[in-house]
């Protein structure tokens, strides 16, 4: 971690007034602070969705309330989020234990997803919603084309993929939880008769469930079976 974060101020366009707060956003529960990440992710996180929304309902006109929800989905998916945190360098500033540190926390793809939603969450209350709005549009307004098509859901596409196999639909198991109460990762696993296992984690077990479904969909892709 590195212990100035003028470079990221200068990156994001805003120099906080309150230090603390940009602090806490990038302070990972490993480090047993009294504050960290945590809550502003959670505020970050609707920030973000609201933005993004916003964004596809201007950039859509004609396109109807499920595909705009599918494109939001694949818009503000973990591992989306994590390469806007790697855009922005952010895993050079997050605090961490020397544990989780050691282990890699700083590469993590779920910890830089949860990192970059904190980090609009502490702008949106140092700032207000509209610098949050300009930070969200640099940073998504090259990526909305990127699907020309509404995408489908990785569990559908999977479904639809064993179906045309006639395999039976697949299963979904919460196989570990952890984390605090408040806070859970659901660990899930896929199985499909005849294929290898996938697992992922999710801050739900719903996103556990998708983020599973994209991992086996990638696994059958490197193996050319779909």
């Amino acid at each position: 971690m590195t212990d100035s974060f003028e470079k990221l101020e200068t990156r994001i366009g805003h120099h906080f007034k309150t230090p603390e707060l940009l602090k806490t956003a990038l302070t990972h529960s490993s480090t047993g602070a009294n504050e960290n990440y945590e809550r502003l992710e959670f505020l970050g996180d609707r920030v973000l969705g609201l933005v993004v929304a916003e964004m596809l309902y201007a950039r859509f006109p004609q396109e109807k309330e499920g595909d705009l929800a599918r494109r939001l989905a694949a818009l503000v998916q973990g591992s989306f989020l994590a390469k806007r945190s790697i855009d922005l360098e952010l895993g050079q500033y997050i605090a961490f234990s020397d544990g989780e540190a050691h282990a890699g926390g700083a590469e993590n793809e779920h910890i830089l997803a949860d990192v970059f939603e904190s980090l609009i969450g502490a702008l949106y209350l140092e700032a207000g919603f509209e610098k949050c709005q300009i930070l969200i549009h640099e940073l998504w307004a090259d990526k909305l084309e990127v699907m020309k098509e509404p995408p489908l859901h990785p569990k559908t596409r999977i479904q639809e993929w064993a179906q045309s196999l006639g395999l039976a639909l697949p299963a979904y198991e919460i196989i570990d939880q952890s984390g605090p109460d408040h806070a859970p990762v659901f660990k899930v696993e896929i199985q499909v008769a005849g294929y290898d296992r996938a697992t992922a984690e999710g801050r739900s077990r719903q996103i556990a469930e998708k983020e599973a479904a994209r991992a086996f969909l990638k696994m059958l892709e490197e193996k050319g079976a779909i």
